[in-house]
């Protein structure tokens, strides 16, 4: 019985390969698309609330201490506010309603850092990876 099954497979094994499927069209990775990295060192910001991202107000990601947070993004202007969130102590914690807006370029990384200021929290420039 296992004699004819393997026989039977080996017979069939030509009908049922696939033909080769066409080459996807070759384009470079992030083409079209801007990478905005933004990150939350554990000694800028010196609180235990979460630091809420809102890209184009909506919130887009919650960072703790030491966390970061990538985004692909279209080229052009973006729109961005950061705020505390959480209960008690965080909920009355810094209003951020003042935002800040970045224009980005198809193809290129930028890296930000959170950090507080006299106006509460900000997007600082990072430094830039080599």
């Amino acid at each position: 019985m296992r004699l004819l099954c393997s026989t039977l497979a080996l017979l069939m094994a030509p009908l049922t390969q696939a033909e080769p499927m066409a080459p996807l069209p070759s384009t470079s990775q992030g083409e079209g698309y801007a990478v905005l990295i933004v990150s939350r060192e554990r000694l800028e910001v010196a609180t235990t609330c979460e630091v809420a991202l809102y890209l184009h107000d909506q919130m887009a990601a919650r960072l703790h201490q030491g966390q970061s947070v990538s985004f692909n993004l279209p080229p052009g202007k973006v729109s961005l506010r950061l705020g505390l969130t959480g209960t008690g102590p965080c909920q009355d914690g810094i209003n951020q309603l003042a935002g800040q807006s970045l224009e980005l370029q198809a193809g290129e990384v930028r890296r930000y850092r959170i950090a507080m200021g006299s106006d509460g929290l900000r997007l600082h420039a990072a430094p830039t990876l080599n």
